[in-house]
């Protein structure tokens, strides 16, 4: 994850040792079921991409900064038609002018040459902002891990987003924080799981029909605490169960981060 131009690119090197590393550390000591509200600006990478109607902007999906002009999103959120921004530094999408946010237009979108929607393949999205951002305490970047970084099952990460609070509810004001331990590929592809529609590029988490994402926290970042402590985002937020967001053995399907370093360096570079 190198820049994409001689000012991105310094600012890649120099927020390399300090990517996912929150200045206000979220709370992951309780599990509570069915997620809880995140403490405001721990997860400072996440983003809210939002489109405009009747001249009012709507969160549409989630996503992770991973340079100070780019945003890692999944493929599935990105409509040619409509006119996006990005809200950044965000807790409560009901506040506008929420201290420590901004929102940032945007100048390009890369999908995936080889997204496919039937399949939910390479659901893989980088929006280019039309401005760096300046970087603060509540704007900060996700870590991208190394090439093929596999997790254990059962090790814990946490998914983000404001998607719905139930199947069929609202969509959460205030940023909502999951507990989603990883299910390895083995257990994700059994007959009862996913069985074929899951594929090694893609990282199953939770399942157990208690926590999940939901519709609106696609495109949102799975985050993992890495042994130094800081946080990398191993997953994009990519599909569920059709029988709903708390499916046991329907784990959350994401897009594994780790399979397309190659990607994400060829298009912020560009």
């Amino acid at each position: 994850m190198l820049g994409i131009t001689v000012l991105a690119a310094t600012a890649i090197v120099a927020c390399a040792s300090s990517c996912g590393d929150p200045t206000f550390p979220p709370n992951v000591a309780t599990r509570v079921v069915g997620g809880e509200d995140a403490i405001p600006h721990s997860w400072p990478w996440q983003i809210s991409l939002q489109y405009l109607r009747d001249d009012t902007w709507r969160h549409t999906c989630g996503g992770t900064l991973i340079t100070n002009s780019h945003v890692l999103t999944a493929a599935h959120c990105i409509n040619k038609t409509l006119t996006y921004r990005v809200a950044l530094g965000k807790s409560n999408l009901t506040v506008e002018n929420e201290e420590g946010s901004v929102y940032s237009g945007v100048d390009t979108i890369y999908v995936h040459e080889k997204w496919n929607p039937l399949f939910v393949w390479n659901d893989i999205a980088i929006i280019k902002l039309a401005e760096p951002v300046e970087l603060s305490d509540t704007i900060k970047v996700g870590c991208i891990p190394e090439e093929g970084a596999l997790l254990p099952q059962d090790y814990p990460c946490y998914v983000t987003g404001w998607g719905r609070l139930w199947t069929g509810g609202p969509i959460a004001d205030v940023l909502q924080q999951g507990l989603q331990p990883i299910v390895s590929h083995a257990t994700c592809s059994r007959l009862d799981w996913w069985f074929i529609k899951v594929r090694k590029t893609m990282q199953c988490a939770g399942g157990d029909g208690v926590i999940s994402a939901c519709n609106g926290d696609s495109g949102g970042p799975l985050n993992c605490q890495a042994e130094d402590g800081s946080w990398q985002v191993h997953g994009i937020v990519s599909f569920g169960s059709p029988k709903g967001c708390n499916t046991l053995k329907k784990p959350v399907v994401f897009t594994r981060v780790s399979a397309y370093n190659d990607w994400i360096n060829e298009k912020i570079q560009l």
